[in-house]
Order: C-alpha cells, then structure tokens, then sequence
C-alpha cells in the first residue's frame, strides 16, 4: 500500500503526538536538554491547554516507560479515587454524566510530578513553560479541537464552561485565538510549588470548595491524600518479543490476552486483513473483553486472576474455542463515549514513555472550577451501581479504566532493548488497534507509518438500535470480498469510510541494527511525530 506520509527518522530524540504545537513543545523540550520524562510532562501540559476535549488538569494518566539504565519498564497508574464520602447511596438515581458529582478525585498533576521526580533533568518551571505560554498568550484552535467545539455540548448545555475554555460564546473557529488566564495561573502554581500547587494550598482549596457548593464530592482531604501507584507493568511474550501493557485497573490486560490468543494462530500465514486473521482477532477480542466483565475491577478491592488470564496454557485453551468458519455469540460489554488523547516520546538513550490521558466522555464533567481554569473529569460515571460486579462503587477505590498503553521490548546480551512503544485513545477500541498495529509491526514487518495507516476493523455493540446486538465495522479499504467472507461467518459486518476507524495511533520504534528512532503518526488526527 501506498502510505500518505514517510516514517519520521531521528537520531536524537522523537515525539509523536495528535497535537502540532505539543509534539513542537516536547521536541523543543528535548533539544534543550530534557530528559523524555521533562519532554512528556510539556507534551501533557501543553495537550491539556489545546485539546480540552480530551484531557485536561482534572482528568487522568495512564504511563509506561522504559529505562535503557536498567532495561526496565515502569507502570505508573495515575487515576483518581472515588470520594471519600461517595457511597452508592448517593446516587438513588444513577451516577450523573455531568456536573461536579460526576469528578473522581484528578490524578493527572500527581502523575507528571512522579515521573518528572524519577527521570527528569530541568525544572518543573522549564518543563511546563510552553503549556504556561500557550495558556497566557493563547493558542490557534486547530481543526480537531475546532470539530470538537463545534460538535459539543458546551454551547448548548454547558455556555459557562465555554466561555472559561474560551472566552467566547459560541464555538471557536479554526484558527481563532484561544487565551485561558485562570488555567495559566494553575500551571504557574505547578510549576512553582510541585504538586502542592494543585493538590494542597490555594488551588486544591478552590477545587474543593466548588465541588461542595455544586453538588460534588472531592474533599480537601481526597486531594491531599492522592498518590500516583508505581508498580511493575504485565507482560507477555509474541513471537519472541516481550510485550508490556498496564496492569489494573487498566483493561490492559485485554491486549496481552489478545495477543496470548492469536501467537496460537499463524496470522502472517493467513495473510494480513484476510478474513482468516480478522476473524481470529475479533473472537480473540471477544474473549478478552467476556474476562473484562467477569473480573475488571479495583486490585485493592476484588481479586483478579492475573497469573490464569495471562498464560499461555489458558491462551491455548481460549483459542481451541475458536471455530475459524463460524463467529462466536459472546457479545460485548458496552464502554461508554469517551475522550482521550495518547502521545509517546522517546530519546537519543533509549528511553521512552507511552503517555494516555483522558477526561473520560468529551469535556468529562463539564464544569471549570472557577478561578483554575481546572475542567473535571467525570470518571465517577464509570462505576458500576451492580453489587455483583467487580467494578461496584465504592469509597477510596478506582474505577476499571479502558485507558492502556503498550511498551515492546527484545531480548539482547545484557537484558532487554526497547523495540517499540505506541497506543490510541478510543475507549473499547484500544485494545483492539493496538492488537492491530502490534501485528502489523512483529507478524508482518511493516514499519511504524504503514502500522499505522493499514485499514483496520472495530467491533463492539451496533450504533443502530435496530441491528444486531454486536457489529464489525471495517474501513473500506479492506476488500469487500473479505467483508463478505466475515459476513458468510456470522459477523455483523458494516462497511465504514476509508479513514473513519475511531482512534489515532502514535509509535515510535528503534530500529534493532542502529538504534535510530523511526516515528509514526495516524493520519486519522491532526497531529504528526517528529524528530532531531
């Protein structure tokens, strides 16, 4: 296939992000002397002030990153707790979507400070400079951000927010300047005070006192006491790489049983997007996502059989389940509309950090805490109010996150080499394409760029209330004939646009003989990876 644009190769440093003037904020962060940890906190921040849709000071972080010192991988878990005042008895009429009741406690801030304070080189002051800028002096709203204002609730429902986001009172058009004083002032407080400039002191005190004048939960005291968890990654071996994923409260381990399945199969065999391989992903994903449902939920609180879900032996077992003519009926576990934006930065020592971060459905609560230009996320939305499931509400405890990146390493002398890092926002569609893009890059050898702009399929429950329970949807690009291959299967196949899959990939590779950095970008958003 022709791809529409080049890989990106550097030597000293890379950034892939959805974002143009973030992916420019860490790679400036990095030619100044950044560690990758300074350049992924600027990449966040600055993503934060541009795509507020997606993710924002309020919301939460999911990181892997690997350490070329110790060839190690690090997960770092920054979501927020449940309230501790919230009992499901709050909610006698379900958790709302929006508004101030519907914020779990932020856990981005606390997320940058952890990383930074492990890995980083400059100040905390230089790191969040460009986020600080771009929210005094103000920012060109792009075409995405554009897209997302025009197409959001806030002009309608929300006009307060909008008018905190962009001081305007209608939706922003492409191009127009943005300036956010109150937000700048926020990241000031950061970049000063560390993480007491948000978690303790003046801000932490307005989060709070807001929240208990409009109905929410968030205490000074859930602020104060809110730490980032650092713990090993999950792993599994494909095809003599090592793949690392997020452990819980993430469905990472959804992609690790993914890939578990499908080693048992020969998918470069099949031949890549025919019907043989597409059909074998999906009743892997289904698999995955029937043990999300059983089982995802709180470490701190239920008990996850991690050791059974991740081995080979109950990979094997799942797989001779697989009849390669005939579709399964295991039906999907509906993952509500989300927002999040992913972005990955690795440097010239081969290091590198896989970075997700969310606000959960598009502009999360949607609320501003006044005076912080703060948005919250409304993470509390996805609890469940069932006693018998595993992700049941609960003081003090973390909600089930689709929120996943990935980390690929190879064996070498001295231990393990980074071969890639990558992911997507796209909720229940994350795990899916990154099953995708790791296949594209260890079964069929493509490079990062074609990884990435291979047509792809998603399955999950119709977005018609008429249809089938569950559909595949695949860009049409894939051939009809394997379209109706997969149909003659029992799929519910739909046929979508060209470009139209519902995530945007980022990744970033080594190239195992020299070591130069190979960057890739979705065309699918507006953002692009680049290099020095």
């Amino acid at each position: 296939m022709n791809q529409h644009r080049g890989v990106v190769v550097a030597r000293n440093g890379m950034v892939a992000a959805s974002q143009p003037l973030a992916v420019t904020a860490g790679l400036q962060i990095l030619q100044h002397g950044g560690s990758f940890a300074d350049a992924a906190v600027a990449v966040s921040a600055v993503l934060c002030v541009t795509e507020p849709h997606a993710s924002h000071l309020g919301g939460d972080a999911f990181i892997l990153f690997y350490d070329a010192g110790t060839q190690r991988t690090t997960a770092l878990n920054g979501s927020g707790i449940a309230p501790l005042s919230v009992t499901p008895e709050c909610f006698p009429e379900g958790i709302p979507l929006r508004g101030a009741a519907a914020a779990a406690v932020p856990g981005l801030v606390d997320a940058w400070i952890t990383l930074h304070k492990a890995h980083g080189r400059l100040s905390l002051s230089k790191v969040l400079a460009p986020a600080i800028a771009y929210a005094r002096s103000g920012y060109p709203v792009g075409y995405r951000t554009a897209m997302a204002f025009r197409n959001g609730i806030l002009a309608s429902q929300f006009p307060d927010t909008l008018q905190s986001l962009t001081g305007l009172n209608a939706p922003p058009i492409v191009g127009t300047l943005l300036v956010q004083h109150d937000l700048a002032n926020t990241l000031e407080h950061i970049a000063n005070e560390g993480r007491d400039g948000f978690y303790e002191g003046l801000v932490a005190e307005k989060i709070a006192n807001y929240c208990a004048s409009h109905g929410g939960y968030i205490s000074r005291q859930d602020l104060s006491q809110h730490r980032t968890q650092t713990s090993d990654p999950i792993s599994t071996g494909y095809r003599g790489y090592k793949v690392y994923g997020q452990p819980p409260v993430s469905q990472g381990h959804i992609l690790l049983q993914e890939l578990n399945i499908s080693e048992q199969f020969d998918l470069s065999g099949m031949g890549h997007n025919s019907a043989d391989c597409i059909h074998v992903m999906v009743e892997s994903k289904k698999i995955g996502f029937a043990d999300r449902k059983q089982y995802l939920g709180d470490p701190n609180f239920v008990d996850i059989p991690l050791n059974r879900l991740l081995s080979k032996e109950y990979a094997a077992e799942c797989a001779a389940q697989i009849n390669l003519q005939t579709a399964s009926n295991l039906s999907s576990q509906k993952e509500m509309t989300h927002d999040t934006t992913y972005f990955c930065v690795a440097d010239c020592e081969g290091n590198a950090a896989s970075f997700i971060q969310s606000v959960f459905w598009g502009y999360g609560s949607s609320v501003v805490v006044d005076g912080t230009g703060v948005l919250l996320n409304n993470r509390m939305t996805g609890f469940s109010l069932d006693p018998k499931s595993p992700n049941f509400l609960a003081p003090d405890k973390r909600t089930a996150h689709t929120l996943n990146a990935w980390v690929v390493t190879q064996p070498s002398d001295s231990g393990e080499k980074l071969s890639a890092v990558g992911g997507t926002p796209g909720a229940d569609f994350q795990v899916q394409t990154n099953l995708q893009v790791i296949s594209n890059l260890i079964d069929f050898k493509f490079n990062p760029q074609r990884s990435i702009e291979e047509p792809r399929w998603q399955h999950g429950p119709s977005t018609e209330g008429t249809g089938p329970k569950d559909e595949l949807q695949i860009e049409d690009r894939i051939p009809l004939k394997v379209c109706e291959d997969l149909s003659s299967r029992g799929h519910a196949v739909k046929r979508i646009g060209a470009w139209e899959h519902g995530s945007t990939v980022q990744v970033i590779a080594r190239h195992p003989e020299n070591g130069s950095l190979l960057g890739g970008s979705d065309p699918r958003a507006d953002g692009h990876a680049a290099g020095y």
